[in-house]
């Protein structure tokens, strides 16, 4: 899904709204996003785009095959069970009235819980059909309070006066056609009309207006029902026994469940039309038990196994929401956390590459700073040596030029696109990192020994990206060395072909050595053991390396010090990938 409205940030009561209509879809990835969630929208989209934009929805995500079994398997439950209490439907309960405010008040918040889920649906959604049905859900519960209420012999004990005889039938007739309407409503207005971001006010109040709106209904009509007795429909012949006239609500019901059935079936299904299938049948049982196999009778065996399969019918579509509902949330958290990782990643690669950057170009820039100062020496004398001046401001566009392409190197690491690669003296880039770290080398009294072998094939790479490990490997050697005192400062540079046609390069030094425990740990990025060090040259190295094919690790070097080697695909290597060109 892709809108304009900012996906970064999700609020709580958007998170709230998600979790509570449900992922039954497993996207490799999670974008929400909402625009002007309570001023409202002009915009009306097709029933297919609202489809294809909100692909993980209860409401239009289609089934799965391990969804569609499981609800086979409820209704094999089900009618196994009908199976089972046929033959004692018409046993009589006596005295177990007591137990319908249970009933009622159980039904009451299923199906209260439910329509508040289908609401936060349409909050998402914005579509008819759904808002229709969490109506329908809201107007069944509410009258099942009257329902209770009335029913005869039940409150008698509160001391509370029995309505008429016709009300509690009147109710139930009311809660028994009325749902599958809804329901019938939703099923033909989920493709007939588009779903619609109403513009005619926020969502909110759609919302609130619908819930009073049923609210004054539902008391309305028990107001009817209760205060005209005498002007109902004669369903009742006496407290226990229907009358003819009731066998016609039933049938109507029947016809009612079966037409929503075949509604939904012959259009396009989602998750929520499936369960809703699985209700209607499961009203159907219900009403086979109550006005079929016990005939009406109230308070018999079938009459109360009727009404724990309208329990279950109230339970079915909220079990659903509320199991999509805990998946969203793992899923969200995931989602949550994999963002987290990942910005954090992104902020610790800027790090890196800033961190790159500054360590790679302290060198240049700390040779232009010495030549800088031997010219202007050379010019402040009282004869200006301005030969010297200009070798050392020569030396200095040299080192701008070096940090240019110090940088350019680091960022084509950190990019996608191809780097442009060419065949490299290895011999040649020793040479130069050795002749610049001269200056270094003499202060600090440090001794060179270069065994390089002159038949040593070329490499394919970046010429600035692989003299720049070299110059970092070199430094590290020679500042390695500055705290001994008791033997002779040697570094060692050595290049060879080896038997696999790879070139080894290693860089030897005479210095302290590495603290074995900090070993495994020299190449992580901002690890270091120098007080004013970055952490970042190994890194950077090694990173470099592994970008051309090759290896660097470290080994400790006998007597004293530590030795850095790195092996690289050569032209003459057979099994070299390297080209001109690398992507």
């Amino acid at each position: 899904m892709r809108h304009p409205a900012s996906t970064a940030r999700l609020e709580s009561k958007d998170c709230f709204a998600f979790a509570c209509v449900g992922l039954t879809s497993s996207p490799s990835k999670l974008e929400f996003g909402w625009n002007d969630r309570d001023a409202g929208e002009n915009d009306v989209k097709s029933m297919s785009d609202a489809k294809s934009d909100l692909p993980f929805l209860l409401s239009t995500s289609p089934p799965s095959r391990s969804q569609g079994r499981l609800a086979v398997c409820v209704l094999l439950v089900l009618v196994s069970a009908l199976l089972v209490t046929a033959p004692f439907a018409r046993v009589p309960l006596t005295n177990t009235e007591v137990l319908l405010p249970a009933y009622a008040a159980a039904a009451f918040v299923n199906e209260v819980i439910t329509s508040a889920l289908l609401l936060a649906l349409y909050s998402v959604q914005r579509s008819q059909a759904v808002l229709v049905l969490s109506i329908g859900y809201l107007f069944s519960g509410l009258m099942v309070v009257p329902w209770a209420l009335t029913f005869p012999g039940v409150f008698a004990s509160l001391g509370l006066p029995d309505a008429g005889l016709q009300s509690t039938a009147s109710i139930a007739a009311l809660r028994r056609l009325g749902f599958p309407l809804f329901v019938l409503a939703y099923a033909l207005l989920k493709d007939a009309d588009p779903s619609i971001r109403n513009s005619h006010g926020s969502v909110r109040g759609i919302i609130l207006g619908s819930i009073a709106g049923v609210i004054t209904i539902a008391f309305g009509l028990t107001w009817l029902i209760v205060t005209r007795d005498d002007a109902l429909p004669r369903f009742m012949s006496d407290a226990r026994n229907v009358s003819e006239l009731w066998r016609y609500v039933p049938a109507t019901a029947v016809f009612l469940y079966l037409t929503g059935l075949v509604v939904l079936w012959t259009r396009e299904r989602s998750v929520l039309d499936l369960w809703l299938m699985v209700v209607l049948c499961t009203l159907l049982i219900e009403i086979i038990l109550l006005s079929y196999l016990s005939a009406g009778l109230r308070l018999s065996v079938g009459w109360w196994a009727g009404r724990l399969y309208g329990f279950t019918s109230a339970s079915v579509v909220l079990l659903v929401l509320l199991s999509e509902t805990a998946t969203l949330y793992a899923r969200l958290a995931r989602a949550v956390s994999a963002e987290r990782r990942a910005r954090e990643a992104r902020l610790t690669s800027m790090e890196a590459l800033s961190a790159s950057i500054a360590h790679e170009v302290n060198q240049p820039l700390a040779s232009m700073v010495t030549n800088a100062d031997a010219g202007l020496r050379w010019l402040g004398r009282q004869s200006p040596n301005l030969n010297e001046a200009q070798a050392a401001l020569s030396r200095i566009v040299g080192d701008g030029h070096r940090a240019g392409k110090v940088i350019e190197g680091i960022r084509t690491m950190f990019e996608k696109g191809a780097q442009e690669r060419v065949s490299v003296n290895m011999n040649r880039l020793i040479d130069e990192a050795l002749r610049r770290c001269q200056g270094e080398v003499q202060v600090d009294h440090v001794y060179i020994q270069a065994e390089l072998d002159e038949q040593l094939p070329l490499v394919t790479g970046s010429p600035v990206q692989l003299q720049q490990v070299i110059s970092n490997l070199v430094a590290n050697a020679i500042d390695a060395m500055t705290a001994v005192t008791d033997r002779e400062r040697v570094l060692r540079v050595k290049s060879a072909l080896q038997e696999s046609g790879s070139i080894l390069v290693s860089v030897e030094d005479s210095g302290t050595g590495l603290d074995p425990k900090l070993k495994e740990r020299i190449f992580e990025p901002f690890f270091t053991t120098r007080s004013d060090g970055m952490g970042m040259g190994l890194m950077f190295c090694q990173s470099v390396i592994e970008a051309h094919g090759g290896r660097l690790w470290v080994t400790d070097n006998e007597p004293h010090g530590a030795v850095f080697r790195f092996t690289l695909p050569s032209d003459d290597d057979p099994t070299s990938t390297a080209g001109a060109t690398v992507r």
